[in-house]
């Protein structure tokens, strides 16, 4: 009994597999490892769209602050009073 057969691989797809001269254990490792690959390449984009939302929310907010505390300098005169 083919391992094909086995894991339920359709006659084509293990045919194609068969002329490419990859065997079962070995597409099961090339499987896992762009399984690994991919999962590690989406995690890292995450983190780095995170850290970029992150920096333009603390870009707004200094920006924010800043504008709030100019209107305050604004409104004193020169002895520091409203």
């Amino acid at each position: 009994m083919d391992l094909w057969e086995k894991f339920g691989m359709s006659e084509g797809l293990a045919e194609m597999w068969q002329e490419l001269g990859i065997s079962t254990g070995t597409a099961i490792i090339v499987l896992i490892a762009l399984y690994f690959v991919v999962k590690w390449a989406v995690k890292n984009g995450m983190l780095e769209a995170y850290k970029k939302i992150e920096e333009k929310r603390a870009r707004d907010n200094l920006k924010a602050d800043k504008t709030v505390s100019d209107m305050k300098t604004e409104r004193e005169d020169i002895n520091g009073k409203v």
